[in-house]
């Protein structure tokens, strides 16, 4: 099961359970350690990798305790406090987490309270924990782009500079993505003042301020709209007009909204050329194709959309070879190196005899 997948398990856990949870304890039992558990992958009843109620003596500070300490190659990578579900998450809930974090090897600190989740480094003073969070994670309504970042995290991936690297970035488009939500949902008077002084030709009043703050509203809505609309199109049908039905619309958006160059990596090319070794038992290599896209990168038959062989999925720190069954349903399969695609060849030959034959 994909980390995707064991988020939205334990995100109906949460809408079933959380009108019954009264206590922090019962937080931790019934969310906090599940999280740690299957997310985070971590053994929460191994001592060498979790320890609940750690404690590390501070100057005159004696006795206090962090809730989970998580442990990698026997140092401590990752502190986690928690609250009761439903308690907020105030920097004041913190402040245990700022004073451990400076005396540990810990690089991630987390306050959560079973639903809300957020995550910090020491983006701004080495050693010490930012006041504010480079990641929120709220399981009632998770945002895919958060995933690849909990991917970091886990056992398996966990790399520590990748997450500090990324932390910068993620902090200030997370807060970045806020001030527009306040724009555009509050409003803002400098921002309105300044939108109006572009397309009214007449004194800015505070009559006219007030009637703009609700036209930018509207026209914000409607541009975004149109650009959905436009890139969803130009995603869901190719080059010939043809729909590509092998595309989610839920990934096909996904794309629109990420923007930006589609990079072919590495990785892609050399996974690329070994299907293409693969298939020159049955076909032509050149019947073998590459098409690029930010959520995957698709291997067609014919340069054919209605024609899938696979997919790599190569761009978190667990890769995935996708192949399809007889209904086209993608099918996930993890792999460690791009030599973990051989494995898979009767698969492919199989799908290619598929389009030879029909």
């Amino acid at each position: 099961m994909e980390i995707s997948e064991k988020l939205a398990a334990l995100s109906g856990k949460i809408k079933n359970q959380a009108h019954m949870i009264q206590t922090e304890e019962a937080t931790k039992a019934a969310f906090v350690m599940p999280f740690i558990s299957s997310v985070l992958g971590y053994d929460v009843f191994d001592p060498e990798e979790v320890t609940p109620e750690y404690i590390c003596d501070i100057g005159t500070k004696k006795g206090e305790k962090i809730d989970y300490a998580i442990k990698k190659d026997g140092n401590i990578q990752i502190l986690i406090e928690c609250k009761k579900i439903g308690e907020s998450l105030s920097i004041n809930h913190a402040m245990q987490l700022f004073r451990y974090f400076h005396v540990t090897s810990a690089r991630v600190a987390i306050l959560t309270n079973g639903q809300y989740y957020k995550f910090f480094t020491d983006l701004d003073t080495p050693n010490k924990m930012d006041e504010k969070p480079f990641l929120e994670l709220d399981m009632l309504d998770i945002d895919e782009y958060a995933i690849p970042e909990i991917i970091k995290l886990n056992k398996q991936t966990f790399d520590v500079e990748s997450i500090v690297n990324a932390a910068g970035e993620l902090k200030y488009v997370s807060q970045i993505k806020k001030v527009i939500g306040l724009i555009l949902n509050e409003g803002d008077d400098d921002f309105t003042k300044y939108m109006a002084s572009k397309v009214y030709e007449g004194v800015v009043t505070q009559k006219v301020r007030d009637l703009f703050s609700i036209l930018i509203k509207k026209g914000s809505a409607q541009y975004l709209n149109d650009q959905l609309n436009i890139r969803l199109k130009n995603a869901m049908f190719n080059t010939s007009g043809v729909a590509d039905d092998t595309m989610p619309v839920k990934e096909a958006v996904s794309d629109i909204l990420d923007g930006g160059e589609i990079e072919t990596t590495e990785d892609e090319i050399n996974g690329y050329l070994i299907v293409k070794a693969i298939a020159s038992k049955v076909v032509s290599p050149s019947k073998v194709f590459l098409r690029d896209s930010k959520s995957y990168c698709a291997i067609l038959f014919d340069d054919n959309n209605r024609k899938p062989i696979c997919r790599f999925r190569f761009n978190t720190a667990q890769k995935y070879l996708s192949l399809f069954d007889s209904e086209k349903k993608e099918i996930k399969h993890a792999i460690n190196d791009l030599d973990d695609i051989y494995k898979h060849a009767d698969a492919i030959v199989a799908m290619i005899e598929g389009y030879v034959n029909a």
